[in-house]
């Protein structure tokens, strides 16, 4: 929770949910879904989602006020039917939570009547193992994000994350123990109030609402469904799972000695794929290798060979491509982007030995990102060593654990972010 000098105020809702979505990527990895607090957070929310390439939906919470003084927050209302009270404030001003009954029961009866406005009868969707990024406008004291988060936090989200674009910095100071991270654009010290920071902040009616969730929906793209391909690479045929979303960005290979089906690396290219990015995972190693299993040359070549398919085969001859080469798979993406200066655009090279591809190292001109599996002296100095003979740009990262994924660690998703960040980089700005 870091949030820099900006240029405040926004023009809009719809641009501050914008200017939230690169810094809210890093964070919405695992099936991310985004949940807006209607009214004020839905054309926000809608935004960051269509950006994330995120689920959408709203989270009902209402305010409680006092009476007479409904501006002035002293609790709120989930949808799951909690009541949380902000017991110092009421304490301050002497007030019993016995004087809010009347408030409790008609903020209850307006939640339940726009949540079948903005939902019918469908339920809150799956919130369980899931990156959950809760979303508003703004925040002014934190009430109501306060019961927004505890709601989530009871589903088992696999992170937790606050979204907004300004706030005032008590509110953050009381709201950062309540999620994984709060991103936010501005927290001035002058905050007075959330309608303060938007040029344009009129009141928003259910229509409103029900009309960006309807309109949301129906531009969502459908899911992408991969389709399994079969690529000759010389005397042998790589299997591979070829995804292509409808707006292309540009394309990445992964590419693995074997493993392309485990969870963890379909999550990876999930992420990519919700960026826009076209995604081929393929296993460079076959049943029928003998003496080759493992050759860097050799698996260069295959990967090689897969690039030229992709290029040929598909839609995305003209995209930039990236190549992301993982453990036996690291070092073949050095010579794929060696022997193929033209259509390699940008390399990942994550864990294995990429000093191996010390013949070509020199004519990789491809900016290249070396992830290492840990903080070993041994194996960094084979990452520093192999950047010192790369023939273009490059920098190193530690990703430590990454070598256990399977033993249940979640370092892959830092994998993913680094990926995704390094790829937006150079791919797509080349692409523009």
């Amino acid at each position: 929770m870091n949030p820099v000098p900006v240029s405040l105020p926004f023009t809009d809702r719809t641009e501050a949910g914008r200017r939230l979505t690169d810094r809210v990527r890093p964070y919405a990895v695992e099936d991310p879904i985004v949940l807006a607090l209607p009214r004020g957070g839905v054309p926000v929310g809608a935004e960051l989602a269509r950006g994330l390439g995120a689920d959408f939906d709203v989270l009902m919470v209402r305010k409680i006020g006092l009476p007479g003084r409904p501006e002035t927050g002293v609790g709120a209302i989930t949808e799951d039917g909690h009541v949380l009270y902000d017991d110092l404030a009421l304490a301050r001003m002497r007030v019993p939570r016995q004087a809010l009954s009347d408030t409790v029961t008609s903020e209850r009866e307006e939640l339940d009547r726009r949540r079948r406005i903005y939902r019918g009868e469908r339920s809150l969707p799956r919130i369980t193992g899931r990156d959950c990024v809760v979303v508003d406008d703004g925040v002014a004291t934190g009430g109501t994000a306060r019961a927004a988060l505890r709601m989530v936090r009871q589903a088992g989200p696999s992170s937790l994350v606050l979204a907004v674009p300004v706030a005032s910095p008590e509110a953050l100071e009381t709201l950062k123990g309540e999620a994984d991270a709060v991103v936010v654009i501005g927290a001035p010290d002058n905050f007075r109030a959330v309608g303060e920071w938007y040029r344009d902040f009129d009141q928003l009616s259910d229509d409103h609402v029900t009309t960006i969730l309807t309109e949301l929906e129906r531009s969502r793209p459908r899911p992408e469904v991969a389709r399994a391909v079969r690529i000759r690479a010389g005397q042998v045929y790589l299997d591979g799972d070829l995804t292509m979303p409808t707006a292309l960005r540009g394309v990445v290979v992964m590419a693995f000695g074997r493993g392309r089906g485990d969870p963890e690396r379909r999550a990876i290219a999930a992420s990519l794929q919700r960026a826009g990015y076209a995604t081929l995972l393929l296993d460079l190693m076959t049943g029928d290798d003998g003496d080759d299993e493992g050759d860097t040359e050799v698996l260069g070549e295959r990967l090689g060979a897969a690039v030229t398919w992709l290029r040929r085969a598909t839609d995305a001859a003209s995209e930039p491509l990236g190549v992301m080469g993982w453990g036996d798979a690291a070092p073949a993406a050095l010579v794929a982007a060696a022997e193929l200066p033209q259509d390699v655009a940008s390399v990942v090279a994550h864990g294995g030995r990429v000093d191996l591809a010390e013949p070509a190292l020199g004519k990789v001109r491809a900016p290249t990102l070396v992830l290492l599996e840990s903080e070993d002296s041994f194996v960094r100095e084979l990452g520093e060593w192999s950047r010192a003979h790369l023939g273009g740009s490059s920098e190193l990262g530690v990703v430590s654990g990454t070598d256990r994924l399977l033993g249940g660690t979640r370092q892959w998703r830092e994998v993913a972010v680094r990926t995704l960040e390094w790829f937006d980089r150079h791919l797509f700005r080349r692409a523009e």
